[in-house]
């Protein structure tokens, strides 16, 4: 199966590093235009986007906390006044600050919530208002826009000392699926991808030695997942391949969900 996204502008939250960026290079390989958003690495999204362009790609990078709406707003209107159009949103953006919940700091509760959950709303809200202009734009895509809200599978697994982190992506979930059932009659598809252990500088002392040993046991397939494993997921549900999927969670784990702990239980 060939995917093609020649003619579609993206734009990927978080793209600096780890699956931000490899769902970047694999939207602007499938012949996307690419927006790079980040935050506080500026370097590494300008480096990305100058390595697209050089392989014959178009990509730029932007900055913006997507917990601030004005900085959001800021960010959609420098991705169509550069490339006229937007139609697929990944909204990848997300952090951890993690801690026992009787000595949760509200500060740390309320930034964890403020990007992993309220920053895919902002990018989401800015996304679909661009999509009901621009309506279905025919040869290109058969969807009016698409949006791939970034999760983990701590949204379905409870995960004790991250009640922050967790809570956002139970929320990411819950977020998806209301979207999705409110504008898929507008032709906007809407879906998630829920990630488990995947092999990114953030989670490297987990994924390394005798850590990784431990966290295998918790995955049923053997194996850590590298960030391609979920950008070849978002890069099928950005395409017309993937147009009869709405409000749906592809979990990118290796079996993790499975709560493969109770093996042999029955």
């Amino acid at each position: 199966m060939q995917i093609s996204l020649d003619q579609q502008v993206a734009l990927v939250t978080g793209a600096s590093s780890g699956i931000g960026a490899a769902t970047a290079i694999a939207l602007a390989a499938a012949g996307a235009s690419v927006v790079l958003n980040y935050n506080s690495q500026a370097a590494p999204a300008e480096q990305l986007a100058a390595r697209i362009n050089a392989e014959g790609g178009r990509a730029i990078a932007i900055g913006a906390d997507v917990a601030d709406e004005a900085q959001v707003e800021a960010l959609f209107a420098q991705a169509i006044e550069a490339f006229g159009f937007l139609d697929i949103l990944v909204a990848n953006s997300g952090l951890q600050k993690d801690g026992p919940a009787a000595s949760l700091s509200l500060d740390d509760w309320n930034r964890v919530i403020g990007v992993n959950l309220t920053g895919q709303f902002l990018c989401a809200r800015a996304a679909l208002n661009i999509f009901q202009r621009q309506g279905v734009r025919a040869g290109v895509s058969k969807a009016a826009g698409k949006i791939i809200h970034m999760s983990s599978v701590h949204q379905l697994i409870p995960w004790a000392g991250h009640v922050n982190y967790a809570a956002s992506k139970g929320g990411v979930d819950m977020l998806m699926r209301t979207l999705a059932q409110e504008v898929s009659q507008q032709r906007i598809r809407i879906n998630g991808i829920a990630p488990g252990a995947i092999r990114t500088a953030i989670n490297r002392t987990a994924t390394e030695g005798a850590a990784e040993q431990e966290l295998l046991k918790l995955i049923p397939y053997g194996r850590v997942g590298d960030p391609e494993d979920v950008a070849n997921a978002a890069l099928w549900l950005a395409s017309d391949a993937s147009d009869y999927v709405v409000g749906s969670t592809l979990f990118i784990d290796g079996g993790m969900s499975l709560y493969p702990e109770f093996r042999g239980n029955g």
